[in-house]
């Protein structure tokens, strides 16, 4: 199995340093989505004293043009903190820094996504939207090749992996446990985890978070995976179909729902935004992965427990539509539905902007209102 060469630096003697008082001084790491619309980017400044809130933290800049974000002759780029997490890596009272990113004239990034889902939150605040989404991710060599399996070959067919327990059927636990706990430390809302049908992929779920929360946490979950796999010297890849043929491909299901969809007779309102959807679908099937579609299409075949990208469908308890409602909900009459179709690299700010426009701004078309 090809794992990176850092990985084998001795852990022991780096725990020498990590352990050195560090005085007042505090480690923020600014982190922060790259022009791909899917990696992710970080870098590190000394701070004299610990940040009690966002409003504790400055402004910082980058160079554009070497994370495929700006020209090399105006490359400067503002990253303003938006969200803060405790640090599991270089633990308290060090911190992780999400940050949105602006351009030299203060508008924002292309992939800066979160500024105008933070914009239609605001506007229905009062409905309190609830989500939580499920990210799948495989665990790669640094080969590209799924971990654990033979290096000329292929494990036994998809069945007994999927919540499997055993070295034959969980590839990689390690990493899913390190992941947890690094989590539950830096005060994500992580929500439990799973390994799902192919070996070496496994899943997490983020909420239930309100708003602009289901963003930030997923993207600090993300960030701490590529940073917990970096110390294993593997992998995550978010690759919507990493391995073509009789394998399930990787999603990234979203649960949603209101207060009024929560409440008694809340069923209705989850029909009704079922409905709206189903109109939408083109809409938000550009909006579910960084290719505006493409991704997904070597995912959502309507094989492998998805629906397929051109038909839009909806049932109880069916995986293999593109939206599913829980049969506990149908038996409670109110609860929330989840939306199938995002794919694994799809970024969380598109995709839950997307359902407030579709489902309670009511958009119709093409195309989001500007408000």
């Amino acid at each position: 199995m090809a794992t990176s060469s850092s990985s084998h630096l001795s852990k022991a003697v780096k725990a020498q340093y990590m352990e050195l008082p560090q005085g007042d001084k505090v480690q923020a790491m600014y982190i922060w989505i790259d022009g791909t619309g899917e990696g992710l980017r970080c870098k590190t400044r000394t701070l004299d004293s610990e940040p009690k809130s966002i409003e504790d933290l400055p402004e910082w800049n980058f160079d554009g043009s070497s994370t495929y974000q700006a020209e090399g002759s105006n490359s400067d780029m503002y990253l303003i903190p938006a969200a803060m997490f405790r640090d599991p890596f270089r633990k308290d009272p060090n911190k992780l820094v999400l940050c949105e990113v602006l351009k030299y004239n203060r508008k924002p990034a292309e992939t800066n996504l979160r500024i105008t889902c933070k914009k239609i939150m605001d506007m229905v605040s009062d409905q309190h939207p609830w989500f939580g989404m499920e990210q799948e991710y495989t665990i790669l060599g640094t080969d590209g090749h799924p971990f654990g399996w033979p290096s000329n070959g292929f494990p036994g067919p998809q069945g007994p992996y999927y919540c499997g327990v055993g070295a034959d059927k969980a590839y990689g636990r390690d990493i899913v446990e390190a992941h947890y706990k690094a989590c539950l430390y830096a005060g994500v809302q992580i929500c439990g985890t799973n390994a799902e049908v192919m070996p070496a992929q496994w899943e997490f779920q983020v909420g239930p978070c309100e708003g602009i929360n289901m963003g930030d946490h997923l993207w600090a979950a993300r960030f701490i995976l590529h940073r917990v796999c970096e110390d294993f010297g593997v992998i995550a890849s978010f690759d919507p179909k990493p391995i073509p043929g009789n394998w399930n491909g990787a999603g990234c299901h979203t649960n949603f729902s209101t207060k009024e969809m929560r409440d008694e007779g809340g069923l209705k309102a989850i029909e009704e935004s079922i409905e709206r959807l189903g109109k939408r679908h083109s809409y938000h099937i550009r909006a579910y992965d960084p290719k505006g579609g493409l991704d997904n299409a070597r995912r959502l075949t309507g094989h492998h427990e998805t629906s397929n990208i051109h038909e839009f469908s909806a049932g109880v308890a069916n995986r293999g539509a593109s939206i599913r409602i829980p049969r506990s909900v149908g038996q409670e009459k109110k609860g929330y539905f989840e939306d199938r179709r995002p794919s694994a690299n799809c970024d969380p700010y598109g995709v839950t902007e997307a359902l407030i426009r579709t489902c309670l701004l009511a958009e119709e078309g093409d195309e989001p209102t500007d408000y």
